[in-house]
C-alpha cells in the first residue's frame, strides 16, 4: 500500500511535518506493510514558509521589522532558487497568533512589517516572492504593507494615515510616486487560503474581522471604510476588483497586492503542491491522508485538505482526513473529496490539554493507527 500523508499544520499544537511523522508512525504501529511519503504542506497561512524550505531545500533569512502593534520584532522569511525567490508569510510579521487575546484590535494592527520583509528581500535582490497571506490579526485593506513600501495613504492633511483600520477611516488620497522603483520589476504570487471578498456579507470584515477582536459596531464601520477605500484604489488603478475572490484574504491584504503590485491570487495549496511536486506524488498513491486542526465549513473555501482532496479525486484516490476537531458543518467536506474524516481524541480534556504538542501528536498517532488496522484488514 502505498500511502501519502499532506497533513497541514495544527495551529499551535504540531507542525505539518510534525502531524504527518505521528500519522506515519501510528500507520507503522498497525503492522501492515506501506510505503510512506510525507509531503509538508500548507495554504498560504502558517507553515507555509517552512512547507516550501523544506520542499525545496531552500535557506531562511531573519529581519528585524514590526510586529501588528508596531512593536519592533524579529521575523524570519524564505529564501529559494538561489536566494532568487522569496517565501513569506505575512502572518510571520502581521500574525493573530502574535498577540495575546486582549491585544487582538483590527483598528490598530497593521501588515506594515510585511511591506518591510518584502523591502529586505527586494534590497538583496530578489524579484519573485510567494506571499502567504493566511493567519493574520490585520484588517487594513494592505495599506501598512504598502505604507512600507513607500506608497503614500494620506488624510486631510496630506500626512500619512495612522496603522490599522482607523487608516483607513482617514484616508483621503493615494499616492504611489514614491514606491519603491524595483517593484515594477517583481513578480508576487500571492498564496490565498480563503476566496473571500472585500466587502460586504462575505467580506473580510464582517466574516473574519470578529475573530481578530471587532465588535458588531467596529464591523460595520470597517466594511464602509474599505468600501472607500476601494472607490479610491479605482482611481489609483480603474482594475481594482474588490469583487476578486480572494481579495478580501488577511483583513483586505490581497486585494492591496492585486490592486497595487499586480499580485496574482490563487489558493495557496496549489503553489505548494506545484513547487514541492506533492500533486506527482498524489497521482503514486493508493491512500491519501490530509487534515489540519480543526475541520468546519471554512476547510471547503481554499484551504489545504479540501485542495489536496480535489486534486487526490481527480487522479481517483481515496482520501481520509483527520483533524482535532470537527465541526458540526464538516461533513460538506465529503461532498469535497474527503471520503471520512476522524477527529482524534478519544477522552475528555481541556482545550489546552488537547493542544498540548505530545498530547495532540499522541491522539493523532492512536487514532491513525487504529483506522489502518481496519484497512490492513480487508
Amino acid at each position: 500500500m502505498n500511502v501519502v500523508i499532506a497533513i497541514d499544520s495544527w495551529k499551535g499544537s504540531l507542525t505539518s511535518t510534525e502531524a504527518g511523522n505521528a500519522v506515519a508512525e501510528g500507520i507503522r504501529r498497525a503492522g501492515g506493510q506501506a510505503h510512506i511519503t510525507i509531503f509538508p504542506v500548507a495554504d498560504g497561512g502558517e507553515g507555509t514558509t517552512d512547507a516550501l524550505v523544506q520542499g525545496m531545500r531552500g535557506s531562511y533569512r531573519t529581519v528585524w521589522t514590526v510586529n501588528p502593534l508596531g512593536k519592533r520584532a524579529k521575523c524570519r522569511y524564505g529564501l529559494l532558487e538561489e536566494g532568487k525567490l522569496a517565501v513569506i508569510e505575512a502572518a510571520a510579521a502581521a500574525g493573530l497568533a502574535l498577540l495575546p487575546e486582549k491585544e487582538r484590535n483590527p483598528m490598530l494592527t497593521t501588515t506594515y512589517g510585511v511591506g518591510e520583509m518584502i523591502k529586505d528581500a527586494v534590497s538583496s535582490g530578489c524579484r519573485r516572492f510567494i506571499i502567504g497571506i493566511g493567519g493574520s490579526a490585520t484588517n487594513d485593506g494592505g495599506i501598512g504593507m504598502l505604507q512600507a513600501l513607500g506608497f503614500e495613504f494620506l488624510d486631510e492633511e496630506e500626512k500619512q494615515v495612522s496603522f490599522g483600520a482607523a487608516g483607513l477611516r482617514d484616508l483621503k488620497e493615494i499616492r504611489q510616486d514614491k514606491a519603491l522603483r524595483e517593484l515594477k520589476d517583481c513578480e508576487f504570487n500571492i498564496a490565498c487560503d480563503v476566496d473571500n471578498v472585500l466587502c460586504g456579507e462575505r467580506g473580510c470584515s464582517a466574516v473574519f474581522a470578529p475573530q481578530k477582536g471587532a465588535d458588531e459596531s467596529m464591523v460595520r464601520q470597517m466594511d464602509l471604510w474599505m468600501e472607500q477605500y476601494a472607490s479610491m484604489a479605482r482611481k489609483v488603478n480603474p482594475k481594482a476588483d474588490a469583487l476578486y475572490p480572494g481579495s478580501g484574504a488577511a483583513g483586505g491584504l490581497g486585494f492591496a497586492f492585486q490592486t497595487f503590485l499586480n499580485g496574482k491570487l490563487r489558493p495557496g495549496i496549489q503553489t505548494v503542491m506545484e513547487k514541492t511536486g506533492l500533486e506527482a506524488g498524489l497521482k503514486e498513491a493508493d491512500i491519501v491522508i490530509t487534515g489540519e486542526g480543526k475541520l468546519d465549513a471554512q476547510t471547503a473555501m481554499g484551504k489545504a485538505p479540501a485542495g489536496i482532496a480535489k486534486t487526490a479525486k481527480k487522479y481517483g484516490k481515496r482520501v481520509i482526513a483527520f483533524a482535532g476537531s470537527a465541526a458540526e458543518n464538516a461533513g460538506i467536506l465529503n461532498r469535497q473529496g474527503i471520503d471520512a474524516f476522524f477527529p482524534v481524541l478519544r477522552e475528555c480534556m481541556t482545550l489546552e490539554e488537547a493542544m498540548h504538542p505530545e498530547n495532540a501528536a499522541k491522539n493523532l498517532m492512536n487514532t491513525a493507527e487504529q483506522v489502518f488496522r481496519l484497512l490492513f484488514s480487508f
